[in-house]
């Protein structure tokens, strides 16, 4: 039985929309679902490796009616087999649950997306910045994020390739 099929033998009346393109399989949950089906994914269908957690900024896309969309790809190492999911947050407080308790490899993408575009993971054991300093205030993949900045780069020294 293929994971798309096991999803929708488990989860008959959840809203779970499947697609494709390519090669690639995708399945759009809902946020509030997301844990148990990256849980049964793992522990059923035997998707034991994490390998991306990426995020996607919708504002003014057109038809967009979700702010954020947060894109999990799951590969089963024995059969080769890759799932793309992906589930939906908002503002004011983009919210997931962390799935570092069922794939360690969480721990670094958790923090990249919050990071870069604000989205919180609860249940993340450290999350925090990863690649910008600790002071910086903004998220600068969000699309409403100004091109040239918002004039932090004059707060922080210059560190030249010698120093690095």
């Amino acid at each position: 039985m293929s994971a798309e099929e096991a999803l929708k033998a488990t989860y008959p009346g959840d809203e779970l929309t499947f697609s494709q393109f390519r090669d690639n399989r995708r399945v759009v949950v809902p946020a509030g679902k997301l844990f148990e089906i990256l849980a049964f994914l793992k522990n059923e269908q035997h998707f034991d490796m994490l390998s991306e957690i990426t995020a996607v900024d919708y504002l003014e896309y057109e038809g967009a009616k979700d702010r954020f969309g947060v894109v999990y790809v799951l590969v089963n190492t024995k059969t080769g087999e890759r799932l793309i999911l992906k589930t939906h947050v908002n503002d004011p407080e983009p919210l997931l649950p962390s799935v570092y308790s069922l794939w360690k490899s969480a721990d670094w993408l958790e923090r990249e997306v919050y990071d870069m575009f604000g989205i919180r993971f609860s249940g993340h054991p450290d999350l925090r910045r990863i690649l910008t300093p600790d002071e910086f205030t903004a998220y600068p993949l969000r699309k409403d994020y100004p091109l040239k900045g918002r004039g932090e780069r004059h707060n922080f020294p210059v560190i030249t390739r010698a120093e690095s």
